[in-house]
């Protein structure tokens, strides 16, 4: 199956790297360019967080294993740019899909900083915590994988890392909003 449209991207990392952040930041910025696919998960809403909007949250016995390559056909009909928020394993199963997205990893500057982020969140149980950590630290050494990635993101300060990110989403940027006025 051929994609049409824009290439979607993928924004992958661990939990607290910021890629909700960034992508608020991409979506309020540009704001009929990209379109979110919703990703599904197990874990339970955080505060302000609304079902089928930031996320569908579902059961284990529920959970989405395929990627739902009808989701980013429907964005991209919108002639948008697909954003698809996924984990390591959801990387690894798009690579073996017609998509072509741009994947990019968005990273913390350490597991500590990590550590922290998480902590001032409060949405956090100790158990859940370090679940997310020990996530992080193998989602970390995956994402070394030579070739996995197009672009990995060190998120250490929020505007640079936003700059980086917009630096190589511009030609897809540029492209959609020329196809839009012809």
């Amino acid at each position: 199956m051929f994609m049409q449209g824009p290439r979607p991207v993928v924004l992958s990392g661990p939990s607290g790297a910021g890629k909700s952040t960034l992508l608020k930041k991409l979506l309020k910025d540009y704001e009929n360019v990209f379109g979110f696919s919703v990703s599904h998960t197990t874990r339970q809403p955080r505060p302000g967080e609304v079902n089928g909007k930031d996320y569908h949250f579902v059961t284990r016995e529920e959970m989405q294993k395929e990627i739902d390559a009808g989701a980013v056909q429907a964005v991209q009909a919108q002639n948008q740019i697909c954003v698809l928020d996924i984990d390591i394993q959801g990387v690894r199963n798009i690579k073996k899909t017609e998509l072509n997205p741009i994947y990019i990893s968005v990273q913390p500057p350490s597991i500590e900083i990590l550590e922290k982020r998480l902590r001032d969140r409060k949405t956090e149980t100790e158990e859940s915590l370090q679940k997310r950590l020990t996530a992080a630290r193998v989602d970390l050494e995956l994402s070394k994988e030579p070739g996995l990635f197009d672009l990995v993101i060190v998120n250490d300060d929020l505007e640079k890392a936003y700059s980086e990110l917009k630096e190589v989403l511009l030609e897809e940027i540029k492209k959609t909003e020329e196809s839009r006025k012809s």
